[in-house]
């Protein structure tokens, strides 16, 4: 792929980005959310037409318009989500659309022959399965495997891997690496997209970093270190780390002292966050940082209640608390801003008025209808407050700004009386005034005794407010670390998995201490 450009309205989502693949070999593609990999690779399977640029395979210039084109031209994909037929078995989703026929095509479909074909394909990955299984009686691992006999069998020349692992554990995901080798070995070129970064180390033989809809570089993996790595995914230099905009840089704030408002030991999801344990205690900001897709979001849904754990204990003022609806976190004066507000915050055709109550309303209930005057005087004071612009409770919250959006969730959880207030990227996508605006109101509540969970991906940010910083990686919290003079430096050499000097903090478990030692 050459000069790759796709423009979307008022957006160029690539900007004349390379890509190359070698027959026999795994390549990363990596970048943070928003940085084109989805978009380079719909480009290159035919889901989108490029605006510039040209793309050839094994040394012929093709032309996509089509997904159907791509894969007649060898480009075979398999995708996060398993796009193959559970009600339909293991055989004829392999052979699915290219069925063997009797009477040499005159008749129905052979399924002897089918069922004997797929034998072989799941022979070749060592795939110890009934052919003739409904594939939705077997785990999601199993269905990527067979999504990947399925792509190799129609003699793929560039098997794209999206996010093959993100529903796996670690035993599947040693399946799924031993047949993609087998598949490499086999001379074919696989694309392979993950947000882990130890399963980039171990599976890939070359790595390409976008950013912003544009190249970054394409690197060796031997000769990209992991916080290399990082840095170029981030974008920012390791020159520049001592340069930060003036007033990023806080002295530590002491630790509140008492007992712990939220406690968490061993909570975990299988498939989702390995178990961790976490310490929140009154008027204490703890920032989670860590890479898209380290764990960051799943951990905080699993304390809320939004996703149920499978192991652990929660505590709340000591007391044991099952937390297993959001309901019942509210009940406990847990809120949670989703980083996702207008598909898990908002009610975009709602006033800002009705968006504000809507907590409160919930929580007493539709048969409790809240007064339309009191309404109105709640939503006026917070609007006042978080300076909501426009000022006017009717407007549809849909069109506000991000900003002004993302301050009315925070209003409406704010209304609740918190005593744990999660935010999820409560910065992301919105101007700078505003940003400002958000951060000063955490520090605020903090100061007033609120105890704050802060996610960002912007490093900077996370420093700036909170007293701990909690580091994920792949689907694991592997440190808690003091911010008593913590660096951008010392956060992006541990999640590279890189050593670090910063002392842990005094909860620290042995769940939390793998890269601070």
């Amino acid at each position: 792929m050459q000069g790759i450009t796709i423009t979307f309205p008022g957006v160029k989502a690539l900007q004349d980005v390379a890509f190359r693949l070698f027959p026999g070999e795994v390549h990363s593609l990596m970048g943070e959310n928003g940085a084109g990999k989805s978009t380079l690779i719909k480009a290159l399977t035919g889901v989108y037409t490029i605006d510039g640029g040209s793309i050839s395979v094994g040394g012929e210039p093709v032309s996509f318009s089509g997904p159907a084109q791509a894969q007649a031209a060898g480009i075979a994909t398999v995708y996060q989500e398993v796009n193959l037929v559970t009600n339909l078995s293991v055989a004829e989703n392999i052979l699915l659309g290219r069925e063997p026929r009797r009477f040499g095509g005159l008749g129905g479909i052979d399924f002897r022959a089918m069922r004997r074909h797929a034998a072989r394909v799941l022979a070749e990955l060592n795939l110890d399965i009934d052919p003739g299984s409904l594939l939705g009686a077997h785990s999601l691992a199993v269905q990527q495997l067979v999504a990947i006999g399925r792509a190799i069998d129609t003699d793929a020349k560039v098997l794209v891997l999206d996010e093959p692992t993100s529903s796996l554990d670690i035993r599947e995901v040693a399946e799924l690496f031993r047949i993609i080798r087998s598949v490499r070995d086999r001379g074919v070129a696989v694309l392979f997209v993950s947000h882990f970064l130890d399963q980039i180390y171990e599976i890939s033989d070359r790595i390409t970093v976008l950013r912003n809809g544009e190249l970054v570089g394409e690197y060796l993996v031997q000769d990209l270190p992991r916080l290399q790595l990082v840095s170029k995914m981030i974008g920012r230099e390791l020159a520049t780390l001592d340069a930060l905009e003036e007033g990023t840089k806080r002295e530590a704030r002491e630790r509140v002292p008492g007992a712990e408002l939220l406690t968490a030991r061993g909570v975990g999801k299988s498939g989702s966050l390995q178990p961790f344990d976490l310490d929140v205690h009154p008027g204490e900001v703890v920032g989670l940082a860590g890479l898209l897709g380290s764990g960051r979001t799943e951990l905080v849904r699993l304390l809320y209640g939004a996703d149920k754990p499978d192991t652990g204990e929660v505590t709340v003022d000591s007391r044991p608390t099952r937390v297993r609806t959001p309901r019942v976190a509210l009940a406990n004066k847990i809120a949670f801003a989703s980083e996702n507000r207008k598909a898990e915050g908002l009610v975009g055709d709602l006033s800002i008025r009705a968006n504000i109550v809507l907590a409160i309303q919930a929580a007493r209930g539709w048969a409790r209808k809240i007064p339309h005057r009191q309404q109105q005087e709640l939503a006026e004071k917070y609007i006042a407050a978080l300076d909501i612009r426009p000022a006017n409770p009717d407007t549809l919250v849909r069109n506000l700004s991000g900003g002004n959006q993302q301050k009315v969730l925070l209003a409406r959880w704010l209304l609740t009386e918190p005593r744990l207030l999660i935010l999820d990227e409560p910065t992301r996508g919105i101007d700078v005034g505003a940003k400002a605006q958000i951060q000063k109101l955490v520090a605020t509540l903090s100061d007033e005794g609120m105890s704050v969970i802060y996610i960002s991906a912007e490093l900077e940010e996370v420093l700036r407010l909170s007293h701990r910083v909690g580091i994920m990686r792949d689907r694991r919290k592997i440190a808690d670390l003091v911010n008593d003079g913590l660096t951008v430096e010392e956060i992006m050499t541990t999640i590279a998995g890189e050593p670090t000097n910063h002392p842990p903090a005094e909860a620290t478990t042995s769940t939390t201490t793998e890269s601070v030692r």
